[in-house]
């Protein structure tokens, strides 16, 4: 089994397409209620909802990229507002936080071998 995609719900179309093309991500469906993006790596994608009454979730995504640090000054550059900027967590993975303009809730981490491995892993 392999994890195809997630979608989140947003309030503007234009400005959630726009928001996810500046991190990095490419359109590859586009239509006024839907539309779906390619990881510029790896095989993954995720997609976007036109939702205009019902965007608040708990739900949180996650971007993995190995210089998180330089993602996140280019992103910085382009006008990308961050509630954390990179920051080692107790759980062992480097990550920043931010909002879409949705207000669905993103972090851009590294955790190389612990994102699979961590020390606590269940040992099968």
């Amino acid at each position: 089994m392999n994890l195809n995609q997630v979608t989140l719900p947003v309030s503007n179309m234009n400005q959630a397409v726009s928001f996810y093309q500046i991190l990095g991500f490419t359109l590859i469906v586009d239509t006024p209620h839907y539309a779906r993006f390619e990881c510029p790596m790896g095989e993954s994608s995720f997609s976007l909802s036109l939702e205009p009454d019902s965007t608040a979730n708990g739900a949180v995504i996650y971007f993995e990229h190995a210089e998180l640090d330089s993602w996140v000054s280019e992103l910085q550059a382009k006008g990308i507002e961050f509630v954390q900027l990179p920051t080692d967590e107790a759980y062992l993975w480097r990550e920043a936080v931010l909002f879409d303009p949705s207000g669905n809730k993103l972090k851009l981490y590294w955790a190389g071998d612990n994102r699979l491995n961590p020390p606590w892993r269940v040992k099968s």
